[in-house]
């Protein structure tokens, strides 16, 4: 496998460019004497308003204190070398901290402190993040509703999503974010890199380009229905940045306005892709899939090109690519869906 550079490494030397450089004083609830913030913005970058979903919102000066919600936004400022001050936790697929092992990466690399963990299962968690005195909330790949927006406009000025919840693209995210910090320069280097990584992993697995596939929700629980997530969730937008299609069955199960939708295990044969990809939450899952009478006869399942994903952090950093988790993507997911194509 090719050795690819990192967002890591890029982040180590942003941290030698921007020594001695004021930034945004994030990293714990207190501010800190030292910011952690290794980049400084652009020249003026603000007062900067942002549209989305609920609005436009307002940034009249440079943040100092950030907070976000959502699993994916915490990635997003780290690569511009800003540190939350406070963050999701990471409950599904995380590590000990509630956090990923490719952000505490370029934590580490960043000289950052981790910030505060508060969990978002119940809803936006509005009274934890106003404990932080964040001056911005950042929430582009998030599920707030309108009305926790208000409550946390209270607080800060917030950037929500653009369109809907949980299905931002990592480039919307990043330039988002970018223009939010005031880091719009640095923002177009990030994703300039993290497409070069994209572009290696293409050339690398050339049988990915052009080639159909489904990804499905499957659970041994309840083998009654195939569940599929539509072409405008990130993990599946992030496959087709490495050129890989929708198979034509995907529209016919997702309706209009809807990001996921489900089958019935009894139409199991009209599914055909070239390669199927799911989760598995046990080692034989798989097998079990292929095994069962109705969504064994899944075209790509039942000629051998499927791959269920069985580690959890691979399937939180596929569900949520973003420019640091996109490296770890590339490294411990492609491969297999590239064996799946071949059928190996």
């Amino acid at each position: 496998m090719l050795r690819r550079r990192t967002l890591p490494a890029l982040l180590a030397g942003l941290a030698l460019a921007g020594a001695g450089l004021s930034g945004c004083a994030t990293g714990s609830t207190a501010a800190s004497e030292t910011p952690d913030a290794v980049t400084r913005a652009d020249a003026r970058a603000f007062p900067v308003t942002i549209e989305h979903a609920y609005g436009s919102t307002e940034i009249t000066e440079e943040p100092q204190r950030v907070a976000t919600l959502g699993w994916s936004d915490q990635d997003a400022a780290l690569s511009l070398g800003v540190v939350p001050v406070g963050a999701t936790r990471l409950t599904w697929g995380g590590n000990a901290q509630g956090s990923s092992d490719w952000f505490d990466a370029a934590l580490e690399e960043a000289g950052g402190q981790q910030p505060v963990r508060y969990d978002d299962s119940d809803g936006a968690p509005v009274e934890e993040i106003a404990k932080l005195d964040p001056d911005l909330i950042l929430a582009t790949n998030s599920g707030i509703t309108k009305q926790e927006y208000r409550k946390l406009s209270k607080i800060a000025p917030v950037v929500a999503y653009p369109e809907a919840p949980w299905v931002t693209p990592w480039q919307t995210s990043l330039e988002t974010v970018g223009e939010a910090l005031g880091r719009t320069s640095l923002a177009e280097e990030v994703a300039a890199e993290t497409q070069q990584e994209i572009d290696a992993a293409k050339a690398e697995f050339p049988q990915l380009e052009g080639t159909s596939f489904i990804f499905s929700y499957l659970t041994t629980t309840d083998l009654s229905t195939i569940g599929i997530y539509a072409p405008a969730d990130p993990r599946v937008s992030f496959l087709h940045d490495l050129g890989m299609v929708d198979a034509p069955a995907v529209a016919g199960a997702i309706k209009p306005g809807q990001f996921y939708g489900s089958v019935s295990a009894e139409r199991a044969g009209t599914l055909d892709s070239d390669v199927m990809l799911t989760w598995a939450e046990n080692k034989g899952d798989l097998e079990t899939f292929a095994d069962d009478k109705l969504i064994g006869r899944i075209p790509a399942l039942a000629s051998g090109h499927a791959y269920a994903e069985e580690d959890k952090h691979v399937s939180l950093a596929v569900t949520n690519p973003t420019p640091l988790s996109i490296p770890f993507v590339i490294e411990h997911f492609v491969p297999e869906v590239a064996n799946a194509v071949d059928g190996s």
